[in-house]
């Protein structure tokens, strides 16, 4: 990782993509950082107020705005492209997750980051949540016997009359069920391997809504459910059994408990990914991990298909 750095200015900054993840998260995120000023945004349904607004990433460039930096928030089909091209313009690149649709694409980003000389960070939010540092730290020291993961929650809530998740490229279940993966193989690092993959795809659509896989990290095994039409009460859970006691992460690594002793602490997901990507920046490195996006490329490929009725918001 990149050892901390602070801009003597702050870093003009453009937002592409001004969906929902954007408004939640990125925008308070940028606004309460010091290191970032907000000069621009890119959408072809929203706009930001406050800041100039564009249709795509060239009309942004040909505005001549002194940027330096970009956080791309779209959908990850078409951003590698995106991505490229604020390369090509002498910006520094930060990508919400998953860092685009193909491992190939997310080679060619990273070469293309090198070659020009400029930061890039393909962020993991959820290796953010309050639990998953002192979890990996509690972790080292115990040997791991199996891990179990559980990640239920409603894609009406978290993504409405949003078709493209459920495209080709688009992830489906797996959109959330990577962040999952994002924290186990942060806590846990180690040779990963997919095994075997059940994904229930509904019929006339590309990706699945529910998943189950089973997984080794060098000799632990590793069961993930995951599943999009989960009603009630939202579950986001990583339970890691060792010879020293039973580690569970829950609400998406918000809340650590070990042996029924639980700590909890307020969400700073953004604010860290935002403080992260300014050292980056400052000290021109890159973050680029897609271990993540390896495992479920690999679901997809070794996965046996269910189709199931047809999905409607």
């Amino acid at each position: 990782m990149a050892t901390e750095a602070k801009s003597a200015k702050p870093i003009r900054l453009a937002i592409i993509g001004v969906g929902k993840i954007a408004r939640d998260q990125h925008l308070r995120a940028i606004a309460n950082d010091p290191c970032f000023e907000l000069v621009a945004a890119v959408s072809r349904n929203a706009v930001v107020d406050g800041v100039d607004n564009y249709h795509d990433i060239a009309e942004l460039l040909a505005a001549g705005h002194d940027l330096d930096a970009v956080s791309i928030c779209t959908p990850p089909v078409g951003r590698s492209a995106i991505a490229m091209a604020a390369l090509d313009a002498g910006l520094d690149v930060m990508m919400e997750k998953p860092p685009a649709a193909t491992l190939s694409e997310v080679a060619r980003i990273e070469a293309h980051a090198v070659a020009a000389g400029r930061s890039l960070f393909a962020t993991w939010h959820s290796r953010e949540a309050a639990g998953v540092a002192p979890a990996r730290a509690w972790l080292a020291d115990r040997t791991v016997e199996r891990v179990t993961i559980a990640w239920r929650e409603d894609i009406r809530r978290w993504h409405p009359g949003q078709d493209w998740i459920l495209e080709a490229g688009g992830f489906g279940v797996f959109d959330p069920g990577i962040n999952a993966l994002s924290i186990a193989t942060e806590i846990l690092p180690g040779d990963w391997v997919v095994h075997r993959a059940d994904l229930q795809v509904p019929e006339g659509r590309m990706s699945p809504l529910a998943a189950n896989i089973d997984l080794t990290c060098g000799d632990i095994p590793v069961t993930a459910a995951f599943d999009f039409l989960h009603e009630g009460p939202q579950q986001w859970d990583i339970v890691v059994e060792t010879d020293g006691g039973t580690l569970k992460l829950s609400m998406g690594g918000a809340i650590l408990e070990i042996d029924g002793e639980v700590t909890e602490a307020t969400d700073a997901e953004y604010p860290g990914l935002y403080a992260k990507f300014a050292a980056l920046v400052g000290s021109r490195s890159r973050d680029v991990d897609v271990t993540p996006l390896r495992l479920v490329a690999d679901a997809f490929l070794v996965g046996r298909r269910t189709i199931v009725p047809a999905f409607a918001w």
